[in-house]
């Protein structure tokens, strides 16, 4: 009589090896647990490439990671006025996804996560209650599937995330922007305005009517990108737009790449039982600025700290403190974020005051520290107070945009 294999059990699956879930999966096996990381192999999320010294700090980047240190950023209005924004004594780290993901995903191997290559396709339960992951093996034929028993799933593979709608309600409600990009070889010392220092942010109505467009450098490499939550805008088009009016249309394509990009965290990040999300899954995606990668690894690692605990404890309620915990640290900057993107960018005329207020002194510095630190600051009431009367006065029309 011919038996059946058995199907390996781990503690935890964790679906998506993108920077939420490869730190998942590093933080859960340097904690002794059993892991298996699960990652559609050569997919690389369209990004800007920016993380903070927080997260160089907090999640041990090493330097050579990092392909450029932007040292500032220019905001380009409407009527096409530049407003520069330079970082006092600091800089931004920018990365190349696709090598920083696979280096992310490389040092949870090394912690001793078990990874595999393949597509998740569903979720159950056996007889025993323990969930069974369903995928696809990329070096399987067509037909191949294979399955493995998971005490615990971790659902980080990305915005539209197949985990999170067949497990977390509501995870399918969340609105999001729709973002492209093109990476193109950069440029040399000809073109008088590419700075390889520099951030370009474009608040222009044909370029994104919602949101925003960029120039990024990488290095040898820059980020060329647009989003926008209209159905129908021509994504393409206003890249193709950008780089003509800046003369980055010479430059060789070397890839795009399009994705959706939460707007903002889900209500719920687990099902109560033995499913917890992270990452763009749980809509971990900064509101205004579109920045994920920081919030991301936060959110990876406070996935494995919850998870942790609910294996030590048996307590499927332990999920529910990942969330806890990430809103307590910076819901109040989602909150305002999100309202400066709905009323600041709803228009050309809003966006060019928005712009002109990006050349206060106070806006600059306290935006830069936020940012930096991933923290409001509130050592400095009277700047705060200075730029409240000032976004009134902007509002008003009262103020010089």
């Amino acid at each position: 009589m011919m038996t059946m294999p058995a199907v390996e059990t781990y503690d935890t699956v964790v679906v998506g090896g993108g920077p939420a879930g490869a730190t998942a999966a590093t933080d859960l096996a340097r904690l002794g647990r059993s892991v298996l990381l699960l990652d559609k192999a050569g997919r690389i999320k369209p990004c800007g490439g920016a993380i903070p010294p927080r997260a160089i700090r907090d999640f041990d980047i090493p330097d050579h990671m990092l392909v450029a240190k932007i040292t500032g950023a220019r905001m380009i209005s409407p009527t096409n006025r530049r407003i520069d924004m330079p970082i006092e004594g600091g800089f931004v780290g920018m990365v190349d996804r696709g090598p920083f993901d696979e280096w992310l995903r490389q040092r949870a191997a090394s912690a001793g996560a078990t990874r595999r290559a393949g597509t998740f396709e569903r979720l159950d339960h056996d007889g025993d209650g323990v969930s069974v992951v369903h995928f696809r093996p990329r070096d399987g034929g067509p037909d191949a599937t294979a399955r493995v028993r998971a005490r615990t799933v971790i659902g980080a593979d990305g915005a539209l995330s197949q985990v999170g709608r067949q497990a977390v309600p509501g995870a399918d409600k969340v609105p999001h922007v729709f973002a492209y990009h093109e990476i193109v070889r950069s440029p040399g010392a000809g073109l008088a305005d590419f700075d390889p220092t520099r951030c370009d942010v474009y608040y222009q109505g044909p370029l994104s009517p919602d949101f925003y467009a960029w120039i990024f450098p990488h290095g040898d490499t820059t980020s060329i990108g647009t989003g926008s939550m209209k159905k129908g805008f021509a994504l393409r088009q206003a890249v193709a737009d950008l780089r003509r009016t800046t003369g980055l249309d010479a430059c060789e394509t070397l890839r795009h790449e399009g994705a959706p990009i939460p707007l903002h965290p889900l209500k719920r990040w687990d099902n109560g039982r033995d499913v917890l999300l992270a990452g763009d899954a749980a809509g971990v995606v900064a509101p205004a600025s579109g920045e994920g990668i920081y919030y991301a690894l936060l959110g990876g690692r406070l996935a494995a700290e919850a998870v942790d605990e609910a294996l030590h404890t048996a307590d499927s309620r332990a999920l529910a403190q990942a969330r806890k915990r990430f809103m307590k640290q910076h819901g109040r900057v989602f909150f305002i974020l999100g309202l400066l993107q709905r009323f600041w960018y709803r228009s050309d005329w809003t966006r060019e005051r928005f712009v002109g207020m990006c050349r206060d002194p106070d806006v600059q510095r306290l935006t830069w520290q936020s940012y930096m630190n991933k923290e409001l600051v509130r050592a400095k009431p009277a700047a705060h107070m200075r730029i409240f009367f000032k976004d009134v006065a902007s509002l008003c029309g009262l103020a010089r945009p």
